[in-house]
């Protein structure tokens, strides 16, 4: 599921507002980030708040429903958060990462049935590899969606395709990297610069991880903004109450 802003102007370039700055807040305890304890975490949640910054709400009206899975690969070093880059073909948020993800079907019984039915269908991930652990508070954006996030283990073992007319490359960024708010950056973006007045504000979390798309690849860095920073933002919140 791609990151969630409308209307910026031609050339935009989310990577190029500054960062602002923000308090400082410890990284997740690497015992809170083992596939036992996530999985503890979700038995017996925390009282947590999500975090929100300027995500519009929309009283009195209808937000069309959608869900994503946050899958964490357990790997020998560690827990992986694995992402898609979108391809630069799609019409809407091309070349941006994302979660696996999309709008809720008719068919779908729930947003975890949703979550990895769209998995399935843009990476090929099979349902019995994902061990869902819960599902956090969706994320309203924008575009007027309200996105679950679905967290679930992945077993590997199995190989991914991606759908190349939705997704141009795979890759795994760890998970303590992006359970440390060192590497979380907040931007805003105004139209017309930071005293633009009447403008529609927007405000997003960033987390640049530079990294193989494959083991033993060549490194880049994948911009990780938008909507899907904002839900691993609120994923720290939920590990870190």
């Amino acid at each position: 599921m791609p990151s969630s802003f409308n209307k910026y102007p031609p050339g935009f370039g989310p990577a190029t507002v500054p960062e602002l700055p923000q308090s400082a807040l410890p990284a997740v305890p690497p015992a809170r980030l083992t596939p036992e304890a996530v999985r503890a975490r979700f038995a017996h949640p925390p009282v947590w708040a999500p975090e929100v910054r300027s995500e519009p709400r929309f009283p009195g009206q209808a937000l069309s429903r959608a869900a994503v899975l946050m899958p964490l690969v357990v790997r020998p070093d560690g827990l992986t958060v694995l992402l898609t880059e979108r391809t630069q073909e799609l019409r809407a948020h091309a070349g941006q990462i994302a979660f696996p993800g999309g709008k809720v079907d008719p068919q779908d019984r729930d947003p975890i049935d949703t979550a990895l039915r769209e998995a399935a269908e843009e990476v090929a991930l099979p349902r019995p590899s994902a061990q869902v652990l819960g599902v956090l508070p969706p994320y309203v954006t924008s575009s007027r969606y309200a996105i679950t996030p679905v967290v679930a283990l992945i077993t590997p073992g199995f190989a991914l395709r991606p759908n190349p007319s939705e997704v141009a490359q795979v890759f795994e960024a760890p998970l303590a990297f992006l359970m440390d708010p060192a590497h979380h950056h907040w931007h805003r973006f105004v139209p017309g610069g930071l005293d633009g007045q009447n403008a529609a504000r927007r405000e997003w979390f960033s987390m640049p991880w530079h990294g193989p798309a494959v083991v033993g690849g060549p490194p880049r860095e994948w911009f990780i903004w938008g909507a899907t920073a904002g839900m691993l933002r609120n994923f720290y919140r939920f590990l870190a109450a």
